[in-house]
């Protein structure tokens, strides 16, 4: 029992994909600060003032509840965009190239698909002869 959660643990997808965890988590700190540190002051900034943001407040003034904080949303969606950069660029690729020179295949297009007739199932390979869900044959 030990020896086939061993055997697991010590599968290659297994590593890379805690390796990658790790990396990414590392990444995802360093891209947060700076977006917290660098790109949040000068977003508040733009507002000009007093403001605690890029944004408008909707009710009592010093209501942090009621502040649309625009700003933080933007801030926000910087910080996706790169660590999603990050993650394609220094993760995805290299597994890629790894993969392609082992043979195989990953994250690469969808194969040709055809809907059939009888069930109108829209994931059937264009080359296969009988569906897989149904089992009617395929002209």
């Amino acid at each position: 029992m030990l020896r086939g959660f061993k055997n697991f643990l010590m599968r290659g997808d297994v590593i890379v994909v805690a390796i990658g965890l790790i990396v990414a988590l590392a990444f995802s700190t360093l891209i947060k600060a700076f977006t917290d540190y660098v790109i949040n002051p000068i977003i508040a900034r733009a507002q000009g003032g007093v403001s605690p943001g890029l944004g408008w407040q909707l009710g009592r003034p010093g209501n942090n509840a009621t502040y649309l904080n625009i700003g933080a949303f933007i801030s926000a969606l910087i910080y996706f965009l790169i660590f999603m950069a990050v993650v394609y660029f220094l993760i995805v690729v290299p597994y890629k190239r790894t993969q392609a020179r082992r043979g195989l295949s990953v994250f690469g297009d969808p194969q040709p698909a055809r809907t059939c007739p009888a069930c109108l199932s829209e994931d059937v390979p264009k080359a296969a002869t009988k569906c897989r869900y149904c089992g009617s044959t395929l002209a």
